[in-house]
Formats: C-alpha cells, sequence, structure tokens
C-alpha cells in the first residue's frame, strides 16, 4: 500500500469521525506517485486542497527548487472541482526529479485561509542510486573522442571563404599586372561623336523649331522661348560669350563689341528683346513678328559663321605653333 493510499484513508477517517469539525475547515493533503526513485528520474507529487466556496484562500508558492536536492520541471494548471455542501477541491500536479541520491521529507505546504493558517503532511521522497557491479571485475575505460560522420553542409561556410580568398587573389594579381603595365585599372571605349560647328547645330535646331509649328498653335511664348535659346547657345559656343547666364541686356552689351556680328545686331536684339516682352510682359505678338524672329536667327547665324578658309588658316597657324 502506497503512502498516497494511506494518507487518503486517514483524510476520510478523519473527515468521517469528526463532521461538525472539519466541514468548514481547509484541509491540504499532499501524496507522491512513487516514494522511492533513482538518480535522474521523474515523479509527480500531487497537492489536494479542500475549502469552502467562499474562503479566501492564499495558496501554497513553489518554484522550481522544492527544497534543497529536489527540482521541480513542471507545474500543472490548477484543477477546481464542485464536491458538494458548499466545498470546493483544487488538485496540483508538481513533476519533480533528483540527482542526489539521499532520503528527503519534504516540508509541510502551507495554506492561508483568512486568519487563519493551515498545514500539509510530510511526504517521504527516497533517491537511490544505480547499483554498481563490484565483484565482475569488468571494467572499461573511458570511450575515445567519436570522429562526426562528414556532412558537406556543416563546411559550406568554409567553401564560401574559399570562393572569396580565390576572388581577392585574382583581384590583387589584376591591379598589380594593369599597375606594371602602367595601363588604367579600368578602360572604357567611348564611341567618338562627331560634334558638329555651332552654326551647323544652331541651324539645325532652328529648322526643327520651325517644323513644330508652335506659335500657329497658340504656343507664343514656348516658341520665343527657344528661338532665344537657340541664339543664346549659338552665342556662347561661337564668341565665347556666357549668353545663357546673361540678361537680354547683358548679352547686347557684350555683343556690342564684337565686329564680326555688328552688321546683324539689330536683328539679334529684335530677337532677344521680343522674347522678353512674350515671356515677361505676355505680350502677343502679330504673325508677321513670329515670323521675322525666326528668320532674324537664322539671318544672324549664316551672317556669323566662320569662313571655312580662315579655320584653316588659324588650325594651321596653332599646328605650326606646336
Amino acid at each position: 500500500m502506497t503512502i498516497k493510499t494511506i494518507v487518503g484513508w486517514l483524510s476520510i477517517m478523519v473527515l468521517t469521525s469528526s463532521i461538525p469539525v472539519w466541514a468548514q475547515q481547509p484541509i491540504i493533503v499532499a501524496s507522491l506517485d512513487s516514494a522511492q526513485i533513482h538518480i535522474g528520474e521523474q515523479t509527480f507529487l500531487h497537492l489536494e486542497i479542500a475549502a469552502n466556496k467562499d474562503s479566501q484562500l492564499q495558496l501554497p508558492w513553489i518554484t522550481d527548487i522544492l527544497m534543497q536536492g529536489i527540482e521541480v520541471l513542471e507545474i500543472s494548471t490548477p484543477d477546481t472541482t464542485d464536491i458538494g455542501n458548499n466545498r470546493i477541491q483544487i488538485k496540483y500536479d508538481y513533476l519533480i526529479t533528483s540527482f542526489d541520491s539521499a532520503a528527503y521529507l519534504i516540508p509541510p505546504f502551507k495554506l492561508i485561509a483568512g486568519t487563519d493558517t493551515f498545514y500539509s503532511n510530510e511526504p517521504a521522497l527516497k533517491v537511490s542510486t544505480f547499483p554498481v557491479d563490484t565483484e565482475s571485475g569488468n571494467y572499461f575505460d573511458i570511450k575515445g573522442v567519436m570522429n562526426p560522420p562528414f556532412i558537406l553542409v556543416d563546411y559550406i561556410h568554409i567553401l564560401y571563404y574559399i570562393f572569396a580568398a580565390c576572388i581577392l587573389i585574382l583581384v590583387i594579381f589584376y591591379i598589380l599586372f594593369r599597375k606594371k603595365k602602367k595601363q588604367p585599372l579600368f578602360s572604357f571605349k567611348k564611341e567618338e561623336k562627331i560634334k558638329l560647328p555651332p552654326h551647323v547645330r544652331a541651324i539645325q535646331a532652328l529648322d526643327e523649331l520651325k517644323a513644330q509649328k508652335l506659335w500657329q498653335q497658340g504656343k507664343e511664348k514656348e516658341y520665343h522661348s527657344h528661338v532665344s535659346d537657340i541664339l543664346r547657345k549659338y552665342i556662347e559656343e561661337r564668341f565665347l560669350i556666357y549668353a545663357m547666364e546673361m540678361t537680354s541686356d547683358e548679352t547686347l552689351q557684350k555683343m556690342r563689341g564684337v565686329s564680326e556680328a555688328d552688321f546683324v545686331y539689330n536683328n539679334m536684339k529684335q530677337i532677344l528683346l521680343l522674347a522678353d516682352l512674350v515671356k515677361f510682359a505676355k505680350y502677343h505678338p502679330l504673325p508677321e513678328e513670329n515670323e521675322f524672329s525666326i528668320m532674324n536667327a537664322y539671318l544672324f547665324v549664316n551672317t556669323t559663321t566662320p569662313n571655312p578658309v580662315n579655320e584653316e588658316n588659324e588650325s594651321n597657324e596653332e599646328n605650326e605653333k606646336k
């Protein structure tokens, strides 16, 4: 007969022999599934509490160490049952183990009900070691270190390191080789685009603008802005005057001293001033004025186009100087 059974019988005898006294008092009983285990084995400690439904109970608090030498591995959820006569029963299960051989007397569990304190019984637990055969003489030495089986996944990171090291070595050799040859590390072959002369590009831009027919669509502001920009860009590239960053007055002031543009100075002035009126004064020019601006732009570019003979002479002079 186990201790749990004996405790249960004793509890029943006490309750039946003194019902008037104990019926209203809380009862706390502790029992073990097994009173004897080997080191490392596990057993359940059961805690049963009976009390009135309206009792204000402060249940026992158990941590992961039940007592010195006994550990608590798991605590179950409390199970509450109505047992009648205005009484309830609360059950706890604790999974315990021990790794020290000894006989343990588990301290009583304390239950506080209102201002009264009640204690459980003290279950005993014996923890034994495994028997050791000292007579047969079959002693075995400690086994040596075992080599784990080869698994490629375990060494994949090493392959990454080897691959990275090879790439680094190749890069270093490439850099040293290029430096030895006195060559740049990276050589990009760019397609050489033939750059057209400023007057050719200006005429092409004016042709494209004329084909768009902007002012015929009511886009006078956009039209005169393009005419003015084409002319300013041509002036920059042809005469090295930063007309794109200047006002019209500043551009006219700079161009006043350019002898090659004296003949078409007024034509340039008409283009720039009319463009300013359209852009800033919201002036609506007549169709004739629109046509006149682009005609003056053509005239200015064609008149100030460098003479090919002069260009060749200048190029020869530069080559002779070199």
